[in-house]
């Protein structure tokens, strides 16, 4: 959201395996039925009439909320007179009671006026009853209140096997326990964390040290406190396009950044400053990703920030870490301008074994490509991959890289919505509730924008922020959860298209972090390989589905799969069949593989 102020005009005019779904897969009605019973009528009348260009008529995306259950309202100022207003808004998938079935997280917060008048918003967690609808069982599991929420992340802090949550506030963070009963312990304060009052926005788990426990960053955004506010419209970086709107995030003072090592007792210690991440400038922080970006066995860490160079912390394994920012090319774009760098989506999109990434911009610019060319070295493909043409003049947030058809190339998802309510009033193409972008991956290096031959779903303008992606339904597609600033969240279903195969791994570590993030697995079908990462963080304020999912187009089976642990191991599994979940424990050199309930049936 970089500063949208008229100061931007200028600058653009197993086994041991226990089984992952036999334990409450449910009966599930056959895919086709379920299909059949989601489509809306405007939605079964188009389905298979495609724009040419798309292969073998891609699957139409369909609004799926209201068939689901989720009723869920994010709450928000009508005029979105302060920063702080506009930025929330974040989805986490979590697996919470670890029956196999992702369950959803939504976030919530306060307007202004409710906090200085000591309300609160309930942020709501969904259990996924197996059936493809969700209940609500916030209340029981005690998630509703953490804070004035911004987004959500999933790691196990204590290493106890059961996914935690740790939400992003306002005013620090909020570390939930998952006590393993449906319910949550808020151990923040237990947990060393509660010394944290800035304004918390993205963060991600991740063994920087590979000890087996996944420690923890926090970004932070601008330094703004309720009792001292900018006023509405009140200074030339309160205004955008000649309009009064909110101040910010230039011409306000940013917060600093903090890295937590994990004890190993429950604890954290901040070791910002001593790690090298003491982020002396104080950037307008908001999303974070660990992942290996130069395959030297140690994590690095992205750090988006707003209208100011990106962090790229090379790590050294042993705690310590430099900015490379600048000499790898991610901290500008491919003209040396910083960008209001929102959202990360991380993928393999050329198959080439290296990570590259998306970051999500404001309307004047567009969402930035970097491709990962090794050693430490990106290049920005913006325009050339065909991305920059069709994300100018949207906000963008979420984001990720996606195979809805599962043809094995993941194509690039993005959802927008704008930040000043004050733009409609402009009578131009800008506007404040925006659609959302799909872009197929051509498999060269550039991308082809669908968004209108994909049914008109995500034509409907929205106010989008959070987005995050995952198989809800156990069936082998994936869907994306829209997390809108605006009124209620959309879950988006590919139906129909090709009946491509696919395959999926849940991994567990033992002697590497329990839920084995940023192991990868590379997976081997013909002269198909692909490479997937477990992620904590991403997107937008948002959490993916940690379950690794790959499309296999028409191969019934892939030949190998390398995954390489945390912590060095490398193990390979051969000859699997496709069409099936596999959940693999470190070392243990076995495969349980489940059908889905519905090819069960069948």
């Amino acid at each position: 959201m970089a500063n949208r102020l008229a100061v931007l005009v200028n600058r653009r005019a197993v086994f041991v395996i226990f089984c992952l779904i036999s334990a409450g897969m449910g009966q599930m009605p056959s895919p086709s039925a379920r299909e059949a019973a989601r489509q809306p009528s405007s939605a079964k009348a188009s389905a298979g009439k495609r724009a040419s260009g798309t292969r073998e008529s891609y699957p139409e995306l369909v609004d799926i909320t209201a068939s689901t259950g989720t009723h869920f309202e994010h709450l928000s100022s009508p005029e979105q007179k302060f920063i702080v207003e506009s930025m929330s808004g974040g989805v986490a998938l979590i697996d919470y009671d670890r029956d196999g079935w992702p369950d959803i997280y939504f976030t919530n917060a306060q307007n202004v006026d409710m906090a200085l008048h000591g309300k609160k918003a309930r942020s709501a967690l969904y259990h996924n009853n197996h059936d493809g609808t969700f209940s609500d069982v916030t209340d029981k599991a005690g998630v509703g209140y953490p804070c004035w929420a911004m987004g959500a992340v999933v790691g196990d802090y204590n290493n106890d096997g059961w996914p935690d949550l740790l939400v992003t506030c306002f005013g620090g963070g909020v570390l939930y326990r998952n006590n393993g009963d449906g319910t949550f312990t808020d151990v923040t304060k237990n947990a060393g964390l509660s010394g944290d009052s800035q304004w918390a926005t993205g963060a991600a788990f991740g063994d920087y040290d590979n000890d087996g426990w996944a420690d923890l960053f926090v970004s932070h955004y601008v330094d703004f406190h309720l009792n001292d506010m900018a006023a509405f419209g009140s200074s030339d970086t309160c205004k955008y396009m000649g309009i009064e709107v909110q101040c910010g995030p230039r011409g306000l003072k940013g917060s600093p950044d903090n890295l937590y090592h994990n004890n190993r007792d429950g604890t954290f210690t901040d070791v910002s400053e001593k790690s090298g991440m003491q982020d002396a400038e104080r950037r307008f922080g908001l999303t974070a990703i660990w992942s290996d970006f130069d395959h030297d066995g140690k994590l690095d860490l992205l750090v988006t920030n707003d209208a100011q160079p990106n962090y790229l912390y090379r790590g050294n394994g042993a705690g310590k870490f430099v900015d490379a920012g600048f000499s790898s090319g991610v901290a500008l774009n491919e003209n040396g301008a910083a960008q209001a760098n929102m959202g990360i989506a991380l993928g393999d999109f050329l198959h080439k074994g290296y990570m590259s990434f998306v970051i999500s911009h404001f309307d004047n610019e567009y969402a930035t490509f970097y491709r990962n060319d090794g050693g430490m070295n990106f290049a920005d493909i913006s325009n050339t991959s065909g991305i920059a043409g069709g994300t100018r003049g949207y906000v963008g947030w979420g984001d990720a890289f996606v195979d809805f058809d599962n043809d094995g190339w993941e194509d690039f998802f993005l959802v927008n919505g704008h930040v000043y309510p004050q733009v409609d009033s402009l009578h131009l193409q800008v506007r404040y509730f925006e659609p959302k972008v799909l872009f197929l991956n051509n498999r060269d290096g550039t991308f082809k924008d669908i968004s209108k031959e994909v049914g008109a779903a995500i034509q409907i303008p929205q106010v989008s922020r959070g987005m995050a992606v995952g198989d809800l339904f156990n069936d082998g597609r994936v869907e994306a959860v829209v997390e809108n600033l605006v009124g209620g969240p959309m879950i988006l279903r590919p139906e129909g298209g090709p009946r491509n195969h696919w395959i999926s791994f849940q991994l567990e570590g033992v002697k590497s972090n329990r839920l084995a993030l940023n192991a990868r697995v590379r997976v081997t079908a013909g002269d198909l390989v692909q490479l997937g990462e477990v992620i904590s963080g991403g997107s937008y304020l948002s959490q993916n589905d940690l379950r690794i999912h790959f499309g296999l187009g028409e191969h019934k089976r892939i030949d190998k799969a390398t995954i390489l642990w945390p912590n060095g191991r490398v193990e390979t599994l051969t000859n699997l069949i496709a069409d099936h979940f596999y959940i693999v424990r470190e070392g243990a050199g076995v495969v349980s593989d489940k059908l889905p309930e519905s090819e069960k049936a069948k």
